[in-house]
């Protein structure tokens, strides 16, 4: 994209930024009751490999409770949930005893901010694969890519991305990539690229993707180098290049008042930078 498009894209991007909640929705919670509350449990015994998460996810469902479950490494099972107090209190209680096959020593609970999840969700399945860019051409900007059906779904972000949640960062649709792209790393005429970061993601938010895209609201979190945690995605103008808001969500990987591109400027991939990759030779 050239640097008209940019500025056009930016002066648009940063009306739509400064809109307020009520005009931009970006967390959507899947929760509007103002009782509703927040729970995370830690289920100990022998709770995976027998269906536990998905046994959680269905019930979870049926409560209309948002959140996720995921198997942490030390065997244990870990469970956010969001919702009617009551409805989040029989959650819990099914995690003591709902699920036959598994065996619960144990469940810790502990009260904790909501977060605004649209779904109940298993975390810990990948989605596919997501790459950031930094591109170097006639306006300087980062390349957000999602792998989605087979092909990586793409945004131009002229500022780059943030960990800092009250940050909207302007995303810019452009067309589909495929995935030999996403680990080239090297200078251009007039410009260069580096793979600023890299990883594997999940898919999120109550509607399925890649539906979620279409209608203009999607969630996911990414596991990288760089960033990591929940992500929205929402689009703000319709065209040829749709715009859309990158956000992050506020979640335990969240920084507030972080700037992850001027602290972390360097390529996963080489440990370059995209100054020192497109410098001129001296002599």
């Amino acid at each position: 994209m050239d640097r008209d498009e940019l500025d056009s894209a930016l002066t648009e991007g940063r009306r739509i930024a400064g809109s307020t909640p009520a005009q931009v929705s970006v967390d959507n919670p899947g929760v509007a009751d103002p009782s509703a509350q927040a729970v995370r449990a830690v289920v100990s015994g022998e709770v995976t490999g027998v269906g536990f998460r998905d046994a959680t996810s269905r019930r979870a469902r049926e409560l209309n409770v948002a959140g996720w479950v995921r198997n942490r490494d030390d065997g244990t099972v870990q469970v956010h949930a969001e919702g009617e107090e009551r409805a989040v209190a029989q959650l819990v209680e099914f995690l003591n005893g709902g699920v036959p096959l598994a065996r619960v020593e144990s469940v810790a609970v502990e009260r904790v901010a909501l977060e605004g999840h649209e779904q109940f969700a298993i975390r810990g399945v990948s989605a596919g694969v997501f790459v950031v860019q930094e591109h170097a051409a006639t306006a300087r900007h980062f390349d957000l890519r999602l792998e989605v059906d087979g092909v990586m779904r793409s945004w131009a972000v002229p500022k780059g991305p943030s960990l800092d949640p009250a940050v909207k960062r302007l995303a810019v649709q452009v067309g589909d990539h495929v995935k030999a792209h996403n680990a080239f790393e090297g200078t251009l005429e007039g410009g260069g690229v580096i793979v600023w970061d890299r990883g594997s993601y999940e898919q999120g938010g109550r509607v399925a993707w890649p539906s979620a895209l279409d209608r203009g609201h999607a969630v996911f979190v990414l596991h990288g180098a760089k960033l990591r945690g929940g992500f929205a995605l929402q689009r703000a103008g319709r065209g040829a290049k749709a715009q859309w808001l990158l956000i992050k969500r506020r979640d335990e990987e969240a920084r507030p008042g972080s700037d992850i591109v001027a602290e972390r400027p360097e390529s996963v991939l080489s440990g370059r930078r995209l100054e020192d990759l497109i410098r001129p030779s001296p002599g």
